[in-house]
């Protein structure tokens, strides 16, 4: 049986009373917040995390972590070049390096698990295609997974320059070195005489550029993903020299006529390799093309005393002054290059790993005079480092990809 409610009730003018102040005081009350919501400007709602595909990795800062340092490998990785080894070669802010970590503005950006990246991608081979900067990627990507599994087996699949499997997970990773993605070769003039013999060539290289580099041609058929770059030695006059040694383009076996440029045969090269691709490779493969890394020379380029010697990352400003078009400076370089693979690359199956904006500030991140050569390297990174947060990229963008 429910117990009767209690009722407490006062006289009824005291009642009346009771009723009316606090009407009178909870109207006014409504007044003044609705005038302060019309009269005060509300602040934007913050920008929520976002962990979708609708997430910009390429927009953010470089923060300095104060948590101890755990590397994903060290020094001791045999895999990494001499020169790229900047802790082990005494590099003063070698270590540093380790402390700062890549955060989008609207985003985090993962750090990559190696466990979590041999169990997911079992029995899948993965391709880097292109020059230096990619075996760059490509080796801190196999030091990284080295220290979670150290079973594996070198070898040189489909024509690559070095690779490995990790054989309990039967994952292959690879690297196919070529600089300019077409085949190309010494070129002489013949007595016999010809196009370019007519208009005064006598030397120079032969750039087909129709036809894939022989080291990475059949690097499509065994691998599921591929990760491209190419872009440094089309601007390289130590090697390309405009007058002593010139690109000379070729199509169908023949010279093109008249003669093209470096960025114009850029973009013939990049029309015809994605044909190759589009025409030979079946859709169940996964293409990146990764931007250009940028360099860092200031005080002049690699052979006329440049250096890089920052031990800081750049501030905003001076990343703008170092890489201004319009300025036409010594590292424009890379985003003349990304504008010729924006515009081939526009409606391609390619996913663009844009590293360019993140590396721009990383002018502290090269082996500058600890890298064994008679200039400063300041095109390569130190390793570990900048390339590992390459390597998150493309992972947090590869996951995005399959969950889809």
């Amino acid at each position: 049986m429910m117990a009767p409610k209690l009722r407490i009730t006062a006289p009824t003018s005291a009642r009346r009373h009771g009723l009316i102040l606090p009407l009178c005081l909870s109207s006014l009350l409504l007044i003044l917040l609705f005038f302060s919501f019309r009269l005060t400007p509300r602040s934007p709602d913050p920008a929520p995390l976002v962990r979708s595909a609708s997430c910009n990795y390429s927009e953010g800062q470089w923060v300095s972590d104060t948590r101890p340092i755990r590397p994903r490998y060290d020094q001791s990785c045999k895999e990494i070049f001499k020169g790229w080894n900047c802790i082990a070669n005494g590099k003063s802010n070698g270590q540093d390096l380790l402390r700062w970590r890549w955060q989008p503005f609207a985003c985090d950006l993962p750090l990559a698990d190696p466990i979590s990246f041999l169990e997911r991608y079992r029995d899948t081979n993965i391709g880097f295609v292109g020059d230096s900067l990619n075996r760059n990627m490509y080796i801190a990507l196999v030091c990284m997974l080295r220290r979670a599994s150290s079973e594996v087996r070198k070898w040189r699949p489909a024509g690559a320059d070095r690779g490995i499997t990790f054989v309990r997970y039967n994952l292959t990773l690879a690297y196919h070195r070529t600089i300019l993605l077409a085949r190309f070769g010494s070129w002489s003039a013949t007595s016999d005489g010809g196009a370019l013999e007519s208009l005064g060539y006598k030397q120079g290289y032969r750039i087909d550029v129709d036809v894939p580099d022989q080291k990475w041609a059949k690097a499509p058929n065994f691998h599921h993903i591929l990760i491209f770059n190419t872009g440094h030695w089309w601007w390289a006059p130590s090697k390309f020299d405009p007058v002593q040694s010139p690109m000379l383009f070729f199509q169908n076996g023949v010279p093109v006529i008249p003669p093209l440029s470096p960025p114009q045969g850029l973009d013939l090269t990049l029309k015809h390799m994605l044909l190759y691709l589009e025409n030979w490779v079946g859709p169940e493969k996964i293409f990146f093309f990764r931007t250009q890394s940028p360099r860092h020379f200031e005080g002049g380029d690699w052979n006329t005393g440049g250096s890089c010697r920052r031990e800081q990352p750049l501030s905003a400003n001076q990343v703008g002054e170092l890489f201004s078009v319009e300025r036409n400076g010594t590292n424009v370089e890379s985003r003349l290059v990304n504008h010729h693979l924006s515009e081939a690359l526009q409606e391609s199956r390619f996913h663009i790993l844009d590293v360019t904006s993140m590396s721009e500030f990383r002018a502290d991140a090269h082996p500058s005079t600890t890298g064994g050569k008679k200039h400063e390297d300041c095109m390569h990174w130190c390793l570990p480092g900048l390339p590992d947060t390459w390597n998150d990229l493309f992972i947090a963008t590869l996951s995005t990809l399959q969950t889809k």
